[in-house]
């Protein structure tokens, strides 16, 4: 490419990284004058060694377009970084940039990111070995993997104690809900948004319809609708802080039909542990809410592994009350269907008993593609289920190679 976007959402680590692969740098918000200046005249920051990097792009949109046509001009790759904590618009980006601006989006640090994976699992060997079979065992535990929810995958946090966390996290969400990302929604009263954000934080790893979270929020007072809750969902987004696990675009062979509502989840769930001002210690005595957070920590490791691999991660449910927590699928079609659980016997039945179902209900030709079914546990141990070659995987086993 000529150039690449890095976007994400904030203090995940763009800028230090696109430093470190920049050999010149700017930055559009060192000064008014100068986003005032680029707005009129974007070329003159195109100038330097390259790759060079363009930080805060964004204050300035018409730099999209300088860029796409220097890019073209130069008929050169690695041009220019572009890094950013809101996704442009799509006025701004009309030229879609396609063949010219590749996009990378990062996300906070994965368990085995943060070197709190024992990486005993590779999740490429499940998509690209004929029947594995896995083995781990060790790794955190159960009050630990409450602690990594608190603290969260912040590069900015590794390290740091509970306590530094939500002084750090709490002023983290002060700043998103005063946030102008320049859409009609930016004079949205703060102390709203601040509602919005604890009540998708009580409703994490749900489907919970708009209207539930406008009315928890209590954004129906003064006639200020759903629709307009659902607009300031759009903007959490924009920024990347909120990330909605889509559904599943599959077929299946029955008439039951699919649900379509996502899955709330934000970036990292140390956000709706802080929007709801909870310690590990609180996790620990309500085992029911350690169980959403778990599987959004889940969720957050999965997408860092996914895109690793070229591919997604959606959810499934159906009107049979059927749902498998996370489905990743990969650009070649190949899938792996994992159920999310804390742990315990009779919860990793279910989650195989689930797999199983959804692997049942799927025409011939997409079950061809299936790269296996797995349960992710927050136990200490990883094996394949012999009887039905469901793997049983602990979370903090897990990583991806990219060497096969």
């Amino acid at each position: 490419m000529g150039a690449v976007l890095v976007q994400g959402p904030r203090a995940v680590g763009k800028s230090t990284t696109a430093m470190q692969l920049s050999k010149s740098y700017i930055s559009i918000d060192e000064s008014v004058e100068l986003i005032e200046m680029v707005k009129n005249s974007p070329e003159i920051i195109l100038k330097g060694d390259t790759p060079r990097f363009i930080d805060e792009w964004q204050l300035s949109p018409p730099i999209w377009n300088a860029v796409r046509h220097e890019v073209d001009f130069r008929q050169k790759t690695g041009q220019f970084i572009l890094a950013g904590s809101s996704s442009p618009s799509a006025d701004i980006t009309h030229h879609t940039g396609a063949g010219r601006i590749g996009r990378v989006t990062m996300f906070p640090l994965s368990l085995s990111e943060s070197n709190d994976s024992l990486q005993q699992v590779d999740i490429n060997r499940l998509f690209n070995e004929k029947n594995p079979e896995i083995a781990g065992y060790g790794g955190l535990t159960i009050e630990q993997y409450a602690q990594k929810i608190i603290t969260g995958g912040w590069p900015g946090l590794l390290g740091k104690s509970e306590k530094q966390a939500l002084i750090y996290l709490s002023n983290y969400l002060d700043d998103i809900s005063r946030i102008d990302t320049g859409s009609e929604i930016h004079k949205a009263d703060p102390a709203r948004m601040r509602s919005l954000l604890r009540a998708l934080s009580r409703n994490l790893s749900t489907e919970a319809p708009v209207t539930k979270l406008a009315a928890e929020a209590g954004l129906t007072v003064d006639s200020v609708s759903p629709q307009t809750a659902r607009k300031y969902i759009d903007q959490l987004s924009q920024i990347f802080v909120l990330q909605e696990l889509p559904p599943w675009a599959t077929h299946i062979r029955s008439n039951v039909r699919q649900r379509v509502n996502p899955k709330w989840h934000f970036s990292d769930p140390s956000l709706a542990a802080t929007a709801l001002e909870l310690s590990s210690e609180q996790l620990l005595t309500d085992l029911k809410t350690l169980g959403y957070f778990f599987e959004s920590l889940a969720i957050r490791d999965l997408r860092v592994y996914a895109q690793a691999l070229g591919g997604n991660v959606s959810h499934y449910r159906d009107e049979t009350g059927l749902e498998v927590d996370a489905v990743i699928e990969l650009r070649n079609g190949k899938w792996l269907a994992c159920e999310i659980k804390l742990g315990g016997s009779g919860f990793i039945a279910e989650g195989i008993k689930n797999t199983l179902k959804l692997k049942n209900k799927l025409e011939e030709n997409k079950r061809k593609d299936m790269a296996g079914l797995c349960v992710i546990t927050a136990g200490k141990e990883s094996y394949t289920d012999r009887e039905t070659g469901v793997h049983i995987i602990s979370l903090g086993h897990l990583f991806v190679s990219q060497d096969m």
